[in-house]
């Protein structure tokens, strides 16, 4: 699964304001209600599932980099959005490091194939320095986009 099945553009946040962990759940589970990938009566509940998802352990997975995910009954495909902190945010991440790269996926919860899918793509992208890095210094959704689109074209070397 390549990220143009489930990241939109304008979804994508190329500067979170947000300070701390429920801050970001908020903003990116709010980018995807105003681009119309989520409705608006399921945005608190989006919110407390991937919350709780996060008390099962975080998903900070480290070198700057968390996916938050869950799965919720009011999508009928994956759907996700990418947001970046350019100083940095506290998401308890496993090696104790400020997260800057948040890749948040909410997928049907009868379709856990597609949710892994899209899971592993994510994680084979993050393995990549280059893909990392120039994410990091990106500044607008579009950069953004265009690194995802390259990344789905094989043009980075993990």
């Amino acid at each position: 699964m390549k990220f143009s099945d489930f990241v939109r553009t304008e979804a994508i946040r190329a500067e979170l304001t947000s300070s701390d962990k429920e801050g970001v759940v908020r903003e990116l589970v709010a980018s995807l209600v105003e681009s119309g990938q989520l409705g608006g009566d399921d945005q608190e509940a989006i919110v407390q599932a991937v919350l709780k998802r996060e008390e099962l352990g975080s998903t900070g997975i480290g070198r700057g980099i968390a996916v938050p995910h869950t799965k919720h009954p009011s999508v009928s495909q994956p759907v996700g959005t990418v947001g970046v902190s350019p100083t940095g945010v506290d998401f308890q991440s496993l090696d104790g490091e400020q997260v800057q790269l948040f890749f948040m996926l909410i997928s049907p919860p009868d379709q856990p194939n597609d949710h892994l899918r899209a899971l592993e793509n994510i994680s084979k992208q993050l393995q990549d320095e280059t893909f990392c890095r120039f994410l990091k210094q990106s500044r607008t959704p579009e950069d953004i986009q265009q690194i995802l689109e390259e990344a789905d074209n094989n043009q980075f070397a993990s």
